[in-house]
C-alpha cells in the first residue's frame, strides 16, 4: 500500500512538472500570435510571464487573463516594441559598416550586436517581472541593472535565445513554442535573483 502511494505522488509530481511545460509551450503560441502587431512583443511577452507565473504559483488563469494583461501591458509596451526595432536597424547599419570595409567597422559592428544582446535580454527581464500599472521605463531600468549585475542569469537567457534561433534555423514551426520556454527561463530567472 506504501508502495503504491509513493509511485502515485511521483507520478502526480511528474504529471505537474508536464504539465507546466506544455503550459509554457501554449503560452509560447499566444506569444506568437500576440506579437504579430510587430510593436507588440513586450507585451506580449510581459503577458506571457505573468501567466507562466501565475501557472507556477498554482494561481488560475488561461487566455482571457492572459489577452486582459496583454491589453494592459501593450499600453506603454508599444513605445518600448518601437524603440526595439530602432535598436535593430542601428545594429544593421553597423553590421553594413563592417561588411564596406571601414576603418573600426569591425569594433563598431561587434559593440552594436552586443549591445542589442543585452538589450533583448534586459527587455526579457523587464517582461519577466511586469505587473499592472508597472511603468516600462523603471522596468527597463532595473532589467539593465540585473542584466549586468546577473551575468548567470543573462547568459541563460542568451542560451535560450540561441535555442529559439536554432530551432527556427532546423524546424521553422518549433521556434514558436520555445518562445514560451524562454519566457519561463526569464520567470525562473528573476525568481533566482530575487531570492539572492
Amino acid at each position: 500500500m506504501a508502495g503504491a502511494r509513493a509511485k502515485a505522488r511521483r507520478e502526480s509530481v511528474l504529471a505537474e512538472r508536464f504539465g507546466v511545460f506544455a503550459e509554457c509551450l501554449l503560452t509560447g503560441v499566444w506569444i506568437a500570435v500576440a506579437s504579430a502587431g510587430v510593436v507588440t512583443y513586450p507585451a506580449a511577452f510581459a503577458a506571457g510571464a505573468r501567466h507562466v507565473r501565475r501557472r507556477a504559483g498554482h494561481v488560475g488563469g488561461g487566455w482571457r487573463e492572459f489577452v486582459a494583461d496583454f491589453r494592459t501591458a501593450v499600453r506603454g509596451g508599444w513605445v518600448v516594441g518601437v524603440a526595439g526595432w530602432g535598436a535593430v536597424v542601428v545594429v544593421q547599419v553597423d553590421v553594413h559598416a563592417v561588411w564596406s570595409g571601414l576603418p573600426g567597422g569591425q569594433l563598431v559592428g561587434a559593440v552594436g550586436v552586443f549591445a542589442l544582446l543585452g538589450a533583448v535580454v534586459a527587455g526579457l527581464r523587464a517582461a519577466a517581472v511586469w505587473a499592472p500599472g508597472d511603468s516600462w521605463r523603471a522596468l527597463l531600468g532595473a532589467a539593465v541593472r540585473r542584466t549586468v549585475l546577473d551575468p548567470a542569469g543573462s547568459f541563460l537567457l542568451v542560451g535560450g535565445l540561441v535555442l529559439v534561433g536554432c530551432s527556427a534555423l532546423f524546424i521553422a514551426p518549433l521556434a514558436v513554442p520555445v518562445l514560451g520556454a524562454v519566457t519561463a527561463a526569464a520567470v525562473a530567472v528573476e525568481e533566482r535573483y530575487s531570492r539572492r
